[in-house]
């Protein structure tokens, strides 16, 4: 809203330093500030408010013999509904609303929002059960489906179907050469696979942010650091120069999304400064399940989903270490003839327990110790995925 009032004010009467608002950097660190601003303002009254008024705490279980759990059991949950809010008004006001990836951003923000809301609310007023997965699973499908047919058939964007692979000189990967086979049909139905690459894409990354959300501090940590990375592609992807300079794909008009990243990392790293250990209050999947959609869709907007397992390795390791972990104990049972009462020996497993925050948790590392290596962790597989732009 404020680049078209800056925009007018400049056209009209000249108005001094009004043109400022011309320039992505300017407008990216802006909304930065801003969303910082709202974290840091907000935060206290908002915890105050869940507390008191709405009574939403977090419910921990205590048996599970981890670290502060009783503490945590007292921590009011959430707190995702701020970091939504903390994205989306600095987006509304530095971004070009009539940007169609913005449009799209600001529409995952919301639609993964209230999938997570419904699940946090139904766990406050029905149980622990919440939201049941399948329906969790269809939002993040609809969502996949919605933006998948965007990306293919929306007048503003491109309808490429490349994407950038890493470790390959000429880094592009036609997604059309994978229906090739299917003769006089492929043209028509390579929407299929672009959808179902972002479905997939979706879907994962969302739950593995769900998965990360486990200690006080690890999913935003993690997740500013991948927004970072991400704000810093969207905008060497749209700028000629750089992606010239790069060797990279040219993506006219999507360095609009570092305005809306930004904010993203402001969000993030303000709901630290309430969520490090000990926690003042947790983001609830409200916060980890947009967290998730926000990262895949935005990476599959810049052409950049292929390396999301390496800028996500975090989110990966969380996520494979659940399904070892199920699928040894099911073996385990059906080899031992366990009856389902019976629980597979710790000693016998893979992890002590998963995700795998909660392995080392068990293991007597700190949880503080746990948090700050998995950010550190993180930065340096940013740092790699960045460096992949030239590694071919």
């Amino acid at each position: 809203m404020l680049y078209y009032l800056f925009d007018w004010l400049d056209k009209a009467f000249d108005f001094p330093g009004a043109g400022v608002f011309q320039y992505i950097s300017f407008r990216a660190a802006a909304s930065m500030i801003t969303s910082l601003l709202i974290m840091l303002l907000l935060g206290k009254p908002f915890i105050r408010w869940m507390k008191n008024k709405m009574g939403m705490m977090d419910e921990v279980r205590t048996e599970l013999g981890l670290e502060g759990a009783s503490r945590k059991a007292q921590t009011p949950t959430m707190g995702g509904l701020l970091i939504l809010a903390a994205i989306i008004i600095p987006t509304l006001l530095f971004a070009k609303l009539d940007n169609i990836y913005v449009q799209i951003m600001l529409g995952t923000t919301v639609w993964m929002g209230l999938v997570g809301f419904l699940d946090d609310y139904l766990k406050k007023t029905r149980g622990k059960a919440g939201l049941p997965g399948k329906y969790k699973v269809i939002g993040q499908v609809l969502l996949g489906l919605v933006v998948g047919l965007l990306i293919m058939y929306h007048p503003d964007i491109s309808h490429s179907t490349l994407t950038t692979i890493p470790f390959v000189k000429n880094n592009e990967l036609d997604y059309a050469k994978l229906v090739t086979w299917m003769g006089p049909w492929a043209q028509d139905l390579v929407w299929v696979v672009v959808v179902v690459v972002v479905i997939v894409v979706v879907t994962a990354v969302s739950n593995a942010s769900n998965l990360t959300d486990g200690i006080d501090g690890i999913a935003t940590g993690v997740a500013a650091v991948n927004g970072g990375a991400l704000a810093l592609l969207a905008w060497v992807s749209g700028n000629v120069i750089m992606a010239s300079y790069l060797n990279i794909m040219y993506l006219p008009n999507i360095g609009e999304l570092a305005i809306f990243s930004t904010a993203f990392v402001g969000a993030t790293l303000g709901f630290l400064w309430f969520n490090t250990h000990p926690a003042e209050i947790f983001m609830g999947d409200t916060g980890s399940l947009a967290i998730g959609g926000i990262i895949a869709v935005f990476a599959v907007l810049i052409k950049k989903e292929l390396l999301l397992p390496v800028l996500c390795g975090i989110y990966l390791m969380e996520d494979l270490s659940v399904i070892i972990q199920t699928a040894y104990c099911k073996h385990y049972r059906r080899k031992n003839k366990l009856a389902p009462s019976e629980i597979v020996p710790v000693e016998k497993r893979p992890f002590r327990m998963t995700p795998l925050h909660h392995h080392y948790q068990k293991k007597g590392t700190a949880e503080e110790k746990v948090v700050m290596r998995f950010i550190i962790i993180s930065i340096l597989l940013a740092i790699f995925t960045l460096s992949t732009l030239k590694l071919r």
